[in-house]
């Protein structure tokens, strides 16, 4: 036999190295590495290997094989497995006896001429070539050791599936993409535990295995986590601060600039003053500065501007990077997609009914789910859900509210014994995690050190009961340092601070206001805006107010708890608007806050003060979450409520065909909790006005609403229903409606009310009806229907107001509507006809009609071609003794100063006429000179005026000077309001002496814009006319005409 082979380097100590699954890789691949005679004494024992250690398989391989086939494949194999430290170790100890044998000049015994030319050709490879300088060669060392402390045994393979997807969308990383130029800044964001941190640290892994090498020689690694602590240094130092030995070789780095890829990691968790990244950048790379200075030359490109720079961050820090990169490449980090958490559900069960039980819970949860994008929480959801089912208890109860799934998660961990007491040992260590977390929310800070520890008075063994169950973990690669497993995970613990009853916690409290907040700053907004961990440690406060989750705490951490922090959430977070509405994104989170606590009588408490409420329900949760609160808010009397596309789905014609049960199944989840929701009018008899508006409802759910306002004893007076889907709706709604005494307000809009006419004269015509105000908006309907309903109005005697703006009622209509108007039991006080594509031809009919009805007090005809025929068959109508019309609304009717003309007459003769609104009509200045004549005749009633534009050309060439106009309109008339705009131009009083005509100015100027000029311009009107009243009207173009008249 062979004598055993001599090595040039010490196999033993680099084999036992590796951990058992590293030595498993390793034999592996000698499995796989090409076999040669010439290499080999004799054949592998495959069997003895397969058991050895790391010393045995050393012993092994030297007594079977060659020595160069045995460094050869060590090397090799080291490399595969990015073991770049271990195979760096054995290449410098072949350089060493390469030169050691060169300087002897003797080979080593090898025995045969041919082994010895191939060994010297094996030395001279890793000798000569010198394929990587001796910086590459130290950073892939430094690298490597990052990414082996970067992640806990088996986080590897969760991140993978994340990494792997989100590295194809940085196009350095991505052969497939075209080639550039392409961004020289990326920056990869995310929420907290997705994958950032690991993706930028896969591809420092990646370019030692020299996948990137083409792309980059060098690549620098920043943690911004550490840069917190770093004093004013240098940029050579700054990114060789693990390595100093290096920084002369700086120069030459940079020489290759273009060949350079920094990598900044965490770049929300920065810790420096407002505005310490904008200032006094530098481009000396030599020059000493504080490190926000060296970040902010790296950003902006001042210092190593060639380079390519990668960032991770939270989103929430975007605001203040965008100042600092430009045109940056953003790579959204989502972590796992809902088909990776259903993976990962079906690997940690063993059982598939289980994993899919689990996963369908977890999703019903939609802020739950929300966080499971990170690996980590689908751990703690896993682990806490499989605990219970192994247990045979039902786990739905614990994915109810993010805050029981904690609370159950923590609470079973710690689980005592039975008959033993409760954990008292357990007090200590949790006060000091719960002060740990608390501090770290509001300082942002995710990792703590010693120091840290030493100035909070935390004693590192109070930490080990929470190390030991993975509640809490050592930060690998950071002596001394800690970290909670996810950022959740901290903020409920941080939950947990603000509820420590004893007078002992209180005065903790106190003694850290400083770095931690109290409730009232918890739930400010300023705060929130810059520190976005807040909110979801007030989610879990409002659920940690719940008396039987504050027992099962007490019972598992041995601690006293306090519920007197319930007082401070309603004042603070529930109350703190009780002299404004919530905007419709606060009452959202208002629920949600209350949803989370799952106390009834909490809950009524909270809503107690609560009459008026605006709802944008966009998710099945928004109606979980709104019902639990509606039920129970007993002095509601307003409520709006906007449901968007895809939370019922019954009636969604957009998805496919074929998949009418699967969207029948998903609405059967939800209708119960829109049953809890629409039960408020039934339980509560105070509510008066419901607008629901631009709402996709369904089949069913319109059925029990209209079910629940049908049946109950309730005050509703108002409804408005604004492009709601399904078109049926409307007819429902109209049954429901029937026989509603209280019923005074019926607005119906919308595109969609198909066949609503006949249900709504079923409606007038009941006994009970009291309807006293109808608005028909773009509803489309026959002859003969809109007959019928106006036969109705004959018997009707409650309705006043009727309104049909931007219905097709055409002359047709009108006709027969005319023919209602001249029946004597016609209650008709205002009527709108705008925008029903009316023509002269129908005021024929509206003339007759008024003279005949003295009931009528206000019509708006606005947007009708009426033109002046129109006006002067209106009015001989109007001039009649017995008309009593006092409102006319004809703004945009397309009348000129012929029509003026009529009108002018009309007023002179005493007419019951008091407003008039001629706004958007071409009338001139010649028609306001007419209407003027008519307001100075003291028989003239009108009160109210609304012009038209007048334009500076039409007054040059009248020659009518404004203060002579002035003081013919605005002084001398009986009038209490005159509203004129002016087109381009402005009456300037300082000229007046000098026969002042209005000049060019704004594009646009109202009468009522109050600029300096036109201030002072209505006060000197207004102080020559004591009895005029100035109406700032800026939305009247936006406002329908009709608004100024409506009840």
């Amino acid at each position: 036999m062979a004598s055993p082979a001599q090595l040039d380097f010490n196999l033993q100590p680099l084999l036992e190295e590796l951990d058992q699954d590293e030595l498993g890789q390793f034999k592996s691949m000698l499995r796989s590495f090409p076999l040669h005679k010439a290499f080999h004494q004799q054949e592998l024992p495959h069997m003895e290997i397969e058991q050895a250690n790391g010393k045995q398989l050393a012993e092994i391989l030297i007594k079977n094989c060659h020595s160069y086939w045995i460094e050869m494949a060590a090397i090799h194999g080291f490399d595969k497995m990015n073991r770049v430290d271990l195979s760096e170790r054995a290449k410098d100890e072949l350089r060493e006896a390469a030169l050691k044998s060169l300087r002897e000049r003797k080979p080593p015994s090898l025995g045969k001429k041919k082994s010895w030319s191939l060994k010297f050709a094996w030395w001279y490879f890793f000798f000569s070539k010198d394929k990587e300088d001796k910086f590459r060669i130290t950073l892939k060392k430094k690298f490597w050791e990052i990414w082996k402390n970067n992640l806990n045994p088996g986080a590897a393979e969760n991140f993978r599936v994340i990494t792997q997807r989100y590295k194809m969308l940085i196009p350095f990383c991505n052969p497939k993409m075209l080639t550039g130029p392409f961004p020289d800044t990326v920056v990869l964001r995310g929420p907290a535990g997705v994958g950032k941190t690991t993706l930028a640290k896969e591809l420092m892994r990646d370019w030692t295995q020299d996948n990137l090498a083409k792309t980059f020689k060098y690549i620098f690694y920043l943690s911004c986590k550490e840069l917190n602590h770093i004093g004013p240094c240098t940029c050579a130092e700054l990114i060789t601060k693990d390595y100093p030995e290096l920084q002369h070789a700086i120069p030459d780095v940079l020489a290759q600039s273009r060949k350079i890829l920094i990598i900044i990691d965490g770049f929300d968790e920065l810790r420096f003053p407002p505005g310490a990244l904008i200032s006094d950048i530098c481009g000396d790379w030599k020059k000493q500065k504080p490190v926000p200075v060296l970040l902010s030359s790296l950003f902006m490109k001042k210092m190593f501007p060639n380079a390519t720079l990668l960032i991770t961050t939270r989103p929430w820090a975007l605001r203040e990077l965008r100042f600092l990169v430009e045109r940056p490449l953003f790579v959204d980090i989502e972590g796992f997609l809902e088909v990776d958490r259903r993976e990962y559900f079906l690997k940690h069960f063993q059982d598939e009914d289980q994993a899919l039980r689990a996963f369908d819970l977890m999703r019903s949860n939609t802020a739950l789910f929300s966080l499971g994008s990170a690996p980590m929480v689908c751990w703690v959801v896993c682990t806490c859900l499989k605990l219970q089912m192994d247990k045979g208890e039902d786990p739905t109860p614990t994915c109810q509210t993010t805050t029981s799934l904690f609370l159950r998660f923590i609470c079973s961990q710690f689980m005592p014994a039975p008959d033993s007491c409760p954990g008292q040992c357990l007090q200590a260590p949790v006060k000091a995690l719960c002060l740990l977390a608390a501090e770290g929310v509001w300082t942002q800070t995710s990792v703590f050190d010693g120091e840290d520890l030493e100035r909070l008075g935390v004693k590192e063994c109070e930490l080990s009961p929470f190390l030991d169950k993975n509640i809490l973990q050592k930060v690998k690669g950071c002596e001394g340092c800690y970290s909670f497993i996810h950022l959740s995970v901290q903020q409920f613990f941080a939950a947990i601070f603000y509820v420590l009853g004893s007078e002992e916690e209180k005065e903790d409290r106190e003694s850290h206001r400083e770095d931690i907040g109290n409730i009232q700053k918890l739930f400010s907004k300023e705060e929130r805006l810059k520190n976005p961990s807040l909110p979801q440690v007030g989610y879990f406060l409002f659920g940690l107010s719940n008396e039987k989750r504050t027992r099962e705490l007490e019972t598992t951490f041995g601690c006293q708890l306090s519920i007197d922090v319930k007082q401070e959430l309603l004042r603070w977070k529930v109350k703190s608007n009780e002299n404004k509405p919530f905007s419709v994104m606060g009452m959202k989170e208002v629920f949600y806050c209350l949803y989370e606590s799952q106390e009834e009588e909490f809950v009524k408490d909270a809503m107690a003060h609560f009459k008026e409420i605006s709802l944008k329900l966009k998710s099945e949760m928004d109606v979980v979450h709104a019902s639990f609160c509606l039920k129970h808010c007993q002095n509601l009397e307003k409520i709006s409520l906007k449901i968007e596309k895809g939370i019922f789905l019954e009636n969604d014609t957009s998805l496919e065909s074929g998949s009418q049960v699967e969207r029948s199944q998903k609405d059967q989840r939800i209708l119960p909790f829109w049953m809890d929701l629409c039960s408020m009018f039934g339980s509560n008899k105070n509510p008066i006005f419901l607008e629901i508006d631009r709402s996709f409802l369904s089949d069913s759910s319109v059925r029990i609403l209209c079910e629940q306002m049908a049946s109950a004893t309730h005050n509703l007076q108002k409804v408005v229903l604004n492009d709601i889907l399904p078109a049926s709706a409307y007819r429902d709604f109209c049954l429901a409606f029937s026989g509603q005494e209280t019923l005074t307000h019926l607005t119906l809009q919308g595109s969609c009310q198909n066949d609503v006419l006949p249900l709504l004269c079923e409606v007038l015509r009941h006994p009970k009806c009291d309807l006293q105000y109808l608005r028909l908006e773009s509803c489309s309907a026959t002859t003969q229907q809109w007959g019928d309903l106006f036969l109705v109005l004959e018997i009707n005697q409650s309705l006043t107001y009727l309104n049909f703006t931007a219905d097709e009622l055409l002359d047709e209509g009108v006709k027969l509507l005319c023919t209602t108007l001249r029946h004597p039991r016609c209650s008709l006080q205002r009527l709108s006809l705008e925008n029903c594509h009316l023509t002269e031809a129908s005021c024929k009919d509206l003339s007759s009609a008024l003279i005949i009805n003295q009931k009528l007090t206000h019509l708006c005809l606005a947007k009708n071609e009426l033109g002046d025929g129109g006006v002067q068959l209106l009015c001989e109508g109007l001039s009649y003794p017995d008309c009593k019309l006092q409102a006319l609304v004809l703004w945009n009717c397309g009348i000129t100063d012929s029509g003026c003309n009529h009108l002018s007459k009309l007023l002179q003769q005493k007419s019951s006429l008091t407003h008039l609104d001629l706004g958007l009509n071409h009338i001139g200045i010649t028609g306001l000179n007419i209407l003027c004549e008519a307001l100075k005749e003291p028989t003239c009633n009108l009160k109210h005026l609304r012009g038209s534009s007048v334009s500076v050309v039409e007054l040059h060439t009248q020659q009518l000077p404004v203060c002579q106009w002035r003081r013919a309109v605005l002084c001398s008339l009986p009038i209490q309001m005159i509203l004129v705009s002016f087109n381009q131009g402005v009456y300037c009083p300082q000229r007046q002496q000098q026969s002042c005509y209005l000049r060019p100015a704004a594009p646009r100027l109202n009468i009522n814009e109050s600029d300096a000029q036109m201030q002072k311009l209505l006060e000197e009107v207004k102080g020559s006319n004591p009895q005029l009243t100035i109406e700032n009207d800026k939305l009247r173009f936006q406002k329908s005409p009709w608004s100024h008249f409506s009840c």
